[in-house]
């Protein structure tokens, strides 16, 4: 009656995001050291340029499938899950990018002591 749910989708949404997870890993530390050595050269939430948008989008793109492949799986048909992860996805996608600047913005000012979560 129901269609197979799509688990090779979901495995390769999952796959395609750890990848380009570990591009952005490389990226930002690449930038952060670069402007570690040179801190008058820019600010530091300048470095979210196309060097990191390329793969945050391709992380986002990753989880995307993913979870509406997941949705999916609890029986919803392709068009609503791939909306209902759209959603979700543009929303995170969102929070953590906007995260990310602020945490930029309090390592430029204070160093890595802005960061000190163990100080709470």
């Amino acid at each position: 009656m129901y269609p197979d749910p799509p688990y090779v989708l979901m495995i390769a949404g999952f796959l395609s995001a750890i990848a380009a997870g570990s591009a952005f890993n490389t990226s930002l530390q690449q930038a952060t050291q670069a402007w570690a050595k040179n801190p008058e050269a820019g600010s530091l939430e300048d470095i979210r340029g196309l060097s990191l948008q390329l793969p945050y989008v391709g992380i986002c793109l990753g989880v995307w499938v993913t979870l509406a492949a997941g949705i999916q799986i609890f029986g919803f048909s392709a068009p609503p899950s791939f909306a209902i992860s759209a959603v979700l996805t543009v929303l995170m996608a969102w929070l953590v990018w906007r995260q990310l600047g602020v945490i930029l913005g309090q390592l430029q000012r204070g160093g890595s002591k802005a960061l000190d979560l163990d100080g709470f």
